[in-house]
């Protein structure tokens, strides 16, 4: 039995909610859990950790002082809401709401011409989507370490992947992906691997998840369905190229040397329908040898699908059964495994088992023995499957040897030693790799600790973001609030610090510290060609039925007092904010028009609108900017 932490009230019934439910999910996944009641592994034998308390023994306050700034950003996917949250860490405040993929009515993003050529629109000039969601966000390095100049995040419904500037934390690009449905895992390569001179980012790898007929013909012969890995330019962010694969792709990693990228698999059966996805005993973790890859595509080995014009290579196991020419390398491991992290040494990739209570260890120098022909058997390359714990989804790591992973049907994390579950699984019976245990609150998924999946892990703090919430939060509903907590892992135990309620359904996340970064917190009129720079630029120019409205924002004025367009013109209207003051924004909004963005200090936005409506309109400062805010208006007359 667990221990059940302080943090839940006396008397409540949460016990007995996590048994059900946990039983329930048990049941549900019988197919293919491997019961571990009966069969304790050597070092999975030790009790869970003492109850956590709100005022741990030497932890770390996560309660700032009033003015107190936080030492590490937290950058999130935001689900469903198809945005990229920041937040600060360890207080778990939300700093900012960067919109990527879908509308957002407070700064605009859908509604400006600037925002709506990033997302994509029909002939019409209506967005091509409304709707996205994100899973996963990952951010560019150099040497082993975020450099802080981008993140990325994807679009699991409509395969795009968009990019974010840290120097403004806003989103710059993005680019959908071909031949791809249920585009899921996604992570950058941390160097290249061409030119080992180019220690930071060059490409992001994106997995496929569902299998599709390529070209999609609409055939329901699922033996024709195939997935893709794609390769994106981390500068221009074009698709580079793309591997055709047998069964799908969830989660992503890359090697710190650049050569490696894997993704593990589930569905390596390619079965359309639930049961036909589960009959298989393994699965795979599938390796991609980008080196030869890039290789492939420069020699003109490769075919195009469909429309697209990005070059395809077979990645298929048929065709990659030689080590010295494969392209592919796909480890056998148990049965549909959710995650896949790699190690602060650079030495391991763990694959997390979710239908085994086990994770699976890779060693990366041998992967690359097999494609050089030194390796008779991909399966040498597993070189430890400790056992976890039930539901095993995610790994992190601190830098120390310790691995900490989330058992979603336990509602744990458990911290596991590296080494010492290497030297179980050579046989060490004296090796004990299970080093704590701690409750979270409920079923957890996605977890990450400071710089975890960078060369410098600091073994600080720990965020676990937990699907039910259940008895955490008051009640709103039917529609419960999820649950993001923060773990101290400084010491030998983990120390359960803060609960935060999260609105749903948000997934992966990083945290790094906060000079990585220099925001700059003013734009530069140069960004922006349209930028007006002079008040006296400002008025209305017209063109027979097109009329472009010129106009500045300096606190407490419009340059325009009002300006007049006629019944029926196709109004262009240009702002530019000439205030130089940080923190000073302004807004823009016309009513009837649905029109509404704001304008950040030495920034430019424009919208485009049919004046189909004759009167006079308010057009007014939405965003508080000064003493005589209410009074910053100026009229738009549409003639009749």
């Amino acid at each position: 039995m667990k221990t059940e932490t302080q943090l839940i009230p006396p008397g409540s019934n949460a016990l007995a909610r996590r048994s059900f439910l946990s039983a329930a999910a048990a049941t549900g996944l019988s197919l293919g859990v491997v019961a571990c009641a009966d069969k304790k592994s050597e070092g999975a034998a030790v009790p869970a950790s003492a109850p956590a308390t709100t005022a741990p023994h030497g932890a770390a306050n996560v309660h700032l002082k009033p003015g107190e700034l936080d030492s590490y950003y937290g950058i999130w996917s935001g689900g469903h809401t198809g945005d990229m949250r920041v937040l600060g860490m360890p207080s778990g405040r939300e700093l900012l709401r960067i919109p990527c993929f879908v509308p957002d009515a407070l700064v605009g993003w859908g509604i400006t011409n600037e925002s709506k050529a990033i997302m994509g629109t029909k002939p019409n000039g209506d967005l091509r989507y409304n709707v996205a969601d994100t899973h996963h966000t990952h951010a560019s390095y150099k040497d082993g370490n975020y450099d802080g100049r981008y993140a990325w995040i994807n679009d699991k419904i409509n395969a795009r992947v968009a990019r974010v500037r840290l120097d403004y934390f806003i989103c710059d690009k993005i680019t959908q992906l071909p031949n791809v449905q249920g585009f899921h895992g996604i992570f950058p390569d941390k160097r290249d691997p061409v030119d080992q001179a180019i220690n930071y980012t060059t490409r992001v790898f994106c997995g496929g998840e569902f299998s599709i007929p390529l070209p999609n013909t609409g055939t329901e012969d699922a033996s024709q369905y195939r997935s893709m890995f794609s390769c994106v330019d981390a500068e221009t962010m074009e698709v580079r190229w793309q591997v055709l694969i047998d069964g799908n792709c969830d989660l992503v990693a890359t090697s710190y040397d650049g050569k490696l990228a894997a993704t593990n698999q589930y569905n390596i059966e390619m079965g359309a329908h639930y049961e036909d996805m589960m009959s298989a005993e393994r699965d795979a973790c599938l390796f991609f040898n980008i080196a030869r890859i890039e290789a492939a595509v420069k020699e003109g080995k490769f075919k195009t699908v469909g429309k697209s014009k990005v070059p395809v290579v077979d990645g298929t196991r048929e065709s990659n059964k030689d080590p010295k020419t494969a392209l592919t390398a796909y480890v056998s491991v148990p049965k549909n495994p959710h995650g896949v992290n790699a190690s602060p040494d650079g030495k391991y990739f763990v694959c997390s088992g979710k239908l085994s209570p086990t994770c699976t260890v890779l060693e990366l120098t041998k992967v690359l023995d097999w494609f050089d022909g030194k390796l008779e058997k991909l399966d040498a390359a597993i070189v430890a499957e400790p056992e976890v714990g039930l539901g095993p989804l995610h790994t992190t790591f601190d830098g120390r040897g310790n691995a900490y992973t989330t058992l979603f049907l336990d509602s744990q994390v458990v911290k596991w030693n590296v080494d010492a579950a290497i030297k179980a699984h050579a046989g060490d019976k004296t090796a004990k790799y299970v080093v704590d245990r701690i409750d979270v609150h409920y079923q957890p998924g996605h977890l990450s600790a400071t710089h975890g999946e960078t060369m410098a892990a600091d073994g600080k703090y720990l965020a676990v973001g937990c699907k039910f919430s259940k008895d955490r939060f008051l009640p709103v509903g039917p529609l419960h609030a999820e649950n993001e907590q923060l773990i101290d892992i400084s010491g030998e135990k983990m120390v359960l610090l803060a609960d935060h309620p999260v609105r749903g359904e948000p997934h992966d996340f990083i945290i790094f510290k906060r000079d990585l970064v220099k925001p700059k917190q003013v734009y530069s009129l140069d960004d922006f060609p349209n930028a007006i720079k002079d008040p006296k630029e400002s008025g209305v120019f017209r063109q027979g039925k097109k009329v472009t409205v010129k106009m500045t924002s300096q606190a407490p004025a419009f340059s325009l007092r009002e300006f007049k367009v006629k019944r029926g013109d196709v109004v262009t209207l240009i702002l530019t904010n000439l205030d130089k003051i940080e923190d000073l924004t302004h807004g823009f909004a016309i009513p009837n028009y649905n029109v509404n963005f704001i304008v950040n200090p030495q920034e430019t936005a424009s919208v485009t609108f049919v004046a189909d409506e004759p009167g006079v309109f308010w057009c007014y400062c939405t965003h508080f900017c000064h003493a005589l805010h209410l009074e910053m208006r100026t009229r738009m007359i549409v003639e009749a």
